[in-house]
């Protein structure tokens, strides 16, 4: 590798005009792809099969009325008044103005709906009441009823007592008659005519009572009739009181559900889509966000929530801006010139512009999620500044040692160009090594860092090269021009520390990154809501406004639908979802309540349910696992629950990227030390590296909580209202910072090794070595923080967490791990560092990564103090040089411990 680029920068400088048109051409190709290909960026976040996206596929295939995202806007007053009639009518009329874009299913008003929702209770008050009144009626008409039953009991006791006497009178007449009979022809006439005027009055009487009778059987039908009537009149008013009742149950679980507010100075209008919100095209979302913010109603403010304004973010800001120019000055401090400090810049913007055009022009065909090209833009300007500064810095140390520029150039890039191919790599199998994680945005946007990544590296082994050979000797001062070939001696470390420096150093740096650390285990994931955007944007407004005018839970109401064992009858509906919802309701943290229907074979039944707390309280993730867990009881068995929404969606993404946190940890950590066992033919650097690379990212895993989730210096870094960490942060942070802190690795403890392979005893080595890698990695270190801590202050609240893990990583990982706990543990482990088995010394491949052995197949036309990157030539090479070059190196005291019979392993 280090011959091929070491041919491919001597032909860059031969041709550079070729090279630099053909990185424009490159540049003007990429630009023509994204216009003719680019498609639309996402700002949701959704990974496919979780519990939330089943429930909405169920949704759409039985209930597809209940289907589809939903998003919101909310009105207020800027006099904190009532609404007007006028206000409510624009309102009105700005929502139905909304249905004609594509996407959106329906649209309702805060006013309607809360009127609906008044006049259903007061419906059930006028109805209670009708109950009321009908029973009284109903009781008068008994107590009627009753007392004309008496009456009729009454004659019914006369008329038998009638009866009773007629008979009575019957029978002393046939007595009579029947004496009558016995006299014969002696009973007189006048007798005869007594009797029969006596059973004449008798028959009247008896028709009297048969008529009578008629007449009390006639009322009695009646009565009976009428009490028919009041006990189906009754059983009505059991049945419509039942109905109310069950009405009444399901209005009280709702009653903290409101549209409007209760001071009638704010109202939520809904936007029912046809897809889930994730899916909903962003183009759709900006042009609702666009006539929101463009509407102009007299006297009322229109906010709209995050679930529909989160936006793209710029990809540079002034922040970043800042961090660039921060950038520029470490480079011009360093070398003194501003043409050298712009060489790496021009070449980074060139690699960024790239990379992020190629990646974008693929945007229609793969789902981009916002964060995806600033995350490519950020670790493009890092790494291109950082490596075409390594291969620059070389050439110039070459140049003022008298080499020839094209065979500077060359020797640049085959050794420290090396030493940035493989630095490059390392960062791109970490971030390619994201896609194991089954996480489609996470894998693209490894995916696309790694592609920024690459050309950064191919412009740094070919671009720089070309702007270097246009430039000639003019990326020397004058100064350094005119002595080339005298430079000074540079003294080299030939003392170890001591051991009680190293100790020390060990143990309070360990303890400083574990106290940092601390905050990390009270980490919570999430993604960002409302109330992480900036204060004066329409998503924190509403999500204020919903917050202290509705209740927290309204920016992440849930929607719970119930699976029932078997289909219920019409008449059954009101009733099961009467149970449900009380079931619902009995959950801790359950504020309402809200049926939405059930499904047409009406197996399904959903809910609208508005938590206690906020979309990323912990409240409400508990909320969300024990309504998953719920199984309720009704008439054919068990209801199961499934749970979906914006707020269990954001739940599910965090959980799911949670769990896949610790295999790719893992895989990254075996990665690391296989390469670098490989890299430094040892087993003890390894572990050591790996160690202080877990450290530095527990450590920043702190700092991210302590800042962003428990608010510490949140005046300093624009965090007004605390929340969980960005869920996919932790998975990015440790791909990044893991290729970084092998960069940093290698600059340093090659070094350490080299100086140890020329002679120099093992503890000696630790401070040669650090004293040739320090100053390149301290500038290479300031040059990334400086590019992502500029990130911090974006205006997107997806990005700054991003731009302080990072700066705040590297931060520690180089100044901390690496130029103090790093250079202290190699001193005590001493000899031992280097140890490694013979057999495996034997199959190890030969990883010449900073190109030594083309560096000696290529000496050097002077004689300059320095090699690979800038670091010091080592004590042996100035002793072989001394003659020429005046530098001197001390001999190494007694104490240094030299190797002592032992061959060091070296075939570099």
């Amino acid at each position: 590798m280090a011959g091929l680029l070491y041919r491919l920068g001597r032909f860059s400088a031969r041709r550079h005009w070729l090279v630099i048109i053909a990185w424009i051409v490159i540049m003007g190709i990429a630009g023509l792809t994204y216009s003719l290909f680019a498609g639309s960026i996402s700002s949701s976040i959704s990974i496919p099969n979780t519990k939330t996206s089943q429930v909405q596929d169920e949704l759409a295939d039985k209930f597809p009325s209940a289907n589809g995202g939903t998003g919101t806007l909310v009105f207020r007053t800027t006099d904190g008044k009532a609404f007007t009639d006028d206000q409510k009518t624009e309102v009105k009329d700005f929502l139905d103005g909304l249905k004609s874009e594509d996407g959106v299913k329906d649209v309702t008003d805060g006013f309607t709906t809360q009127q609906q929702l008044d006049d259903q209770r007061q419906k059930i008050v006028d109805g209670r009441k009708e109950i009321s009144d009908g029973r009284e009626k109903i009781s008068d008409g008994r107590k009627q009823i009753e007392d004309g039953q008496d009456q009729l009991d009454a004659q019914k006791s006369q008329l038998e007592s009638g009866k009773t006497k007629i008979e009575q009178a019957q029978q002393q007449l046939d007595a009579q008659k029947a004496q009558a009979e016995a006299a014969g022809a002696a009973a007189s006439a006048a007798a005869q005519a007594q009797l029969q005027q006596a059973q004449a009055q008798i028959d009247a009487q008896q028709q009297q009572i048969t008529a009578g009778q008629q007449q009390i059987t006639a009322a009695q039908q009646q009565i009976d009739e009428n009490t028919k009537k009041l006990d189906e009149n009754e059983q009505k008013l059991d049945d419509s009181e039942q109905e109310l009742e069950q009405g009444s149950k399901l209005l009280d679980l709702s009653k903290d559900i409101r549209f409007v507010s209760s001071n009638d100075s704010a109202a939520i209008g809904t936007v029912q889509f046809t897809k889930s919100t994730y899916e909903v095209p962003q183009s759709t979302k900006q042009a609702i966000s666009d006539k929101a913010e463009a509407a102009k109603i007299s006297g009322v403010d229109v906010y709209v929530s995050n679930d529909i304004a989160q936006g793209v973010p710029s990809i540079l800001g002034p922040g970043e801006v800042i961090g660039v120019i921060i950038a520029a000055i470490v480079l011009f401090l360093m070398l003194r010139t501003i043409i050298g400090a712009a060489i790496p810049l021009v070449s980074a913007v060139l690699g960024v512009g790239v990379a992020s055009l190629a990646a974008l022009s693929f945007s229609s065909l793969v789902e981009f999620i916002s964060v995806t090209p600033v995350l490519g833009v950020m670790l493009g300007l890092a790494v291109g500044i950082d490596y075409s500064l390594f291969i620059l810095n070389r050439h110039r140390t070459q140049l003022k040692a008298g080499m020839d520029v094209h065979e500077s150039i060359g020797l640049a890039n085959g050794t420290s160009g090396n030493a940035v191919v493989f630095a490059g790599t390392t960062v791109i199998v970490a971030l390619l090594a994201l896609n194991i994680t089954g996480i489609p945005f996470l894998g693209l946007m490894g995916t696309v860092g790694a592609v920024a990544v690459l050309f950064a590296i191919l412009i740094a082994t070919s671009f720089t090269p070309a702007l270097l050979s246009l430039l000639g000797m003019r990326i020397l001062r004058r100064k350094e021009r005119e002595r080339i070939g005298n430079t000074d001696s540079v003294r080299v470390p030939n003392k170890p520390m001591s051991t009680w420096r190293a100790v020390i150093t060990l143990v309070a740096g360990v303890a400083v990154l574990g106290t940092v650390a601390l905050p990390a285990t009270q980490m919570r994931l999430g993604l960002p809501t409302g109330a992480s955007e900036d204060v004066e944007s329409s998503q924190y407004q509403a999500y204020k406004t919903l917050s202290d005018e509705f209740g927290a839970g309204q920016n992440g109401p849930l929607l719970v639908v119930a699976d029932l064992p078997k289909a219920v009858s019409e008449d059954d509906v009101t009733a099961t979802e009467v149970t449900i919802g009380q079931a619902l309701a009995k959950n801790d943290d359950v504020k309402a309540v809200l049926p939405i229907g059930a499904s047409k074979d009406r197996d399904i039944i959903a809910f609208q349910v508005k938590p206690a707390g906020g979309p990323d309280s912990v409240s409400t993730e508990t909320l969300v696992q024990d309504l998953r867990s719920q199984q309720v009881r009704v008439d054919d068995g068990k209801a199961t629950l499934g749970v979906a929404g914006n707020a269990s969606a954001n739940i599910d993404v965090s959980e799911k990227l949670s769990n896949v946190l610790p295999l790719y940890l893992a895989v990254v950590v075996g990665l690391s030390l296989i390469i670098l066992i490989i890299v430094f033919r040892s087993f003890l650097v390894p572990i050591t590296a790996t160690a202080g690379f877990i450290l530095s990212v527990l450590a920043s895993f702190g700092g991210l909580t302590a800042i962003y989730q428990f608010g510490w210096l949140g005046a300093v870094f624009g965090v007004h209202d605390p929340a969980p960490i960005l869920s996919f942060l932790p998975i990015i942070e440790i791909g990044i910072l893991f290729g970084l802190a092998m960069d940093y690795q290698l600059f340093l403890v090659s070094g350490m090794r080299e100086a140890y392979a020329h002679g120099a005893s093992a503890k000696v080595a630790v401070q040669r070595g650090l004293h040739a890698g320090r100053a390149v990695v301290t500038a290479a270190a300031i040059i990334m923080i400086s590019v992502f801590a500029g990130f911090i202050f974006s205006d997107s609240s997806t990005i700054k967490p991003i731009g302080f893990g990072l700066a705040f990583g590297v931060l520690l990982d180089a100044f901390v791990v690496r130029m103090l706990l790093i250079p202290a543990v190699m001193h005590l482990l001493g000899r031992s560092a280097w140890w490694i088995p013979k057999w495996l010394d034997r199959i190890l491949p030969d990883v010449d990564v900073e190109g030594a052995k083309l560096e000696r197949s290529h000496p050097s036309g002077g004689h300059g103090e320095q090699r690979n990157d800038g670091r010091d030539l080592s004590a042996a090479e100035r002793g072989r040089d001394a003659a020429h070059h005046g530098a001197h190196a001390a001999a190494a005291e007694p104490d240094a411990n030299p190797h002592e019979g032992h061959t060091p392993t070296h075939r570099a």
